[in-house]
């Protein structure tokens, strides 16, 4: 197999097992499969109100952002564990920045929706 062959088969074994990490976590990880069903609703509502490019430019870094940034804390996550399964505090505080990572972004993604989707929903209902 020739250097650019090797090349290629390298990058297909790359998407290969990216696919299969976000497939892991979307069918183990709660938080993971919380965010894919709010994500999920907020597409929908998205096309629901037909919400502006630039609009969908910020729903989609939230979504995307908060979906790559679960994938890390799940990964870092499993490297502590990996690591030590008795209590260490570094461990413990390690996990917990790590959530606390997730918490800020989760915190600006709504903020992010409200301010889209807040005037739509209460011109929708009449108010």
């Amino acid at each position: 197999m020739g250097a650019e062959e090797q090349r290629k088969h390298r990058l297909a074994a790359s998407f290969r097992f990216a696919f299969q990490g976000i497939a892991a976590a979307a069918a183990g990880e709660r938080n993971f499969q919380i965010h894919l069903g709010i994500s999920t609703v907020v597409v929908f509502f998205g096309l629901w109100f037909s919400i502006t490019v630039f609009e969908w430019i910020a729903v989609l870094l939230a979504i995307g952002g908060m979906l790559g940034l679960e994938l890390m804390n799940t990964a870092l996550e499993r490297t502590v564990d990996m690591y030590t399964k008795e209590f260490h505090p570094l461990a413990k505080q390690a996990k917990d920045i790590a959530a606390g990572a997730v918490l800020i972004y989760a915190i600006i993604s709504i903020i992010i929706g409200a301010l889209i989707f807040l005037p739509r929903i209460i011109v929708a209902l009449g108010f």
